[in-house]
């Protein structure tokens, strides 16, 4: 079920002033105010649906699954101007994630929650967690982002403006975005393998060409223009180092153990750029810890690889169940 805090005169850091910012956000398993909490970010045009039959992480998140709902309370934020239960932001560009983080924070706060036992995301999910421990470094025991970096590197800053070039100028914009989306999401070896080059004869189309049009038309359905504009601008504008501020500095003075999981064949947030973080902090920060996914599936692979994904984050939730 969906509820909604109301965060109040909430100020961007770019100075424009908000009376009222909703945030929508979903809860499972225990009561918050006894058990140690988990707050899960989700990615792009993903939402707060993380567990239960419909949930994007469901068999991650669950009764005895690796994060378990019988140990832990679970709560996911929606990203404001996703597009849940109507949300938008009347002006996107006011906001980056650093502001996403202050209102999961204040969002935090309004629920009497002063720490989390973890604090994880996928893709710019887990971008905002990164930007949340730069900004309250004692807020977590452990910080996990999982396919995502502390920053929007090159390579996420060319196709957040292609995105935005297909989503302004596109005659089908989502469903354009999308499929050009999709071919950074997964890898040429995982296409292979899925279609090798098989063809649909009654569309006249390669395998391949209408499960992009599929996932174009999939999105379309669910997902409005005005939220992919804002999540893909949000995406464009990850930083904990923004004004200046020593990436190796702010990370090292984070109290969590940090977690970082990427993809081998991630094309997208690409591996090397969570193993340079890992080379670079592990000189000042011993409890910082580098794990891979390995697989041919690319970004995707961490909402596809589930028993690889448990393996590792069992070895941050184990310790926490019962015998």
């Amino acid at each position: 079920m969906i509820k909604t805090i109301s965060i109040s005169k909430f100020e961007t850091d770019s100075g424009v002033s908000y009376d009222t910012i909703d945030l929508h956000f979903q809860h499972f398993g225990q009561d918050y105010n006894d058990a140690p909490v988990v707050l899960i970010n989700h990615s792009l045009t993903g939402d707060a649906n993380v567990a239960g039959p419909s949930g994007w992480w469901n068999e991650i998140v669950g009764p005895n699954l690796t994060i378990d709902t019988n140990q832990f309370a679970i709560l996911a934020f929606n990203i404001p101007g996703n597009g849940i239960k109507g949300s938008v932001l009347k002006n996107h560009l006011d906001f980056h994630t650093g502001d996403i983080a202050e209102i999961f924070y204040s969002g935090l706060k309004k629920l009497g929650i002063t720490h989390l036992f973890a604090l994880l995301g996928g893709s710019i999910g887990g971008g905002i967690a990164w930007e949340m421990s730069a900004r309250y470094p004692e807020l977590t025991d452990n910080l996990i982002p999982v396919a995502a970096d502390w920053k929007a590197s090159d390579w996420i800053i060319a196709n957040t403006f292609l995105q935005k070039r297909l989503l302004e100028n596109s005659k089908d914009p989502v469903q354009d975005a999308r499929i050009h989306a999709m071919l950074t999401y997964r890898t040429p070896a995982s296409f292979s393998e899925r279609f090798r080059r098989t063809k649909n004869s009654e569309k006249n189309l390669y395998n391949v060409e209408s499960w992009l049009v599929h996932h174009g038309e999939k999105l379309f359905n669910r997902f409005p223009l005005e939220a992919y504009k804002a999540m893909n601008h949000l995406l464009s504008s990850v930083d904990i180092s923004r004004n200046g501020k020593d990436p190796k500095e702010i990370i090292s003075k984070i109290k969590a153990d940090i977690h970082l999981i990427a993809i081998d064949s991630d094309i997208f947030f690409t591996p090397d750029e969570d193993q340079k973080t890992f080379e670079f902090v592990k000189e000042n920060k011993e409890n910082i810890f580098y794990h891979e996914i390995k697989s041919i599936h690319g970004h995707d692979a961490f909402l596809i690889e589930n028993d690889i994904v448990s393996k590792i984050l069992s070895k941050v939730f184990k310790p926490k169940l019962k015998p």
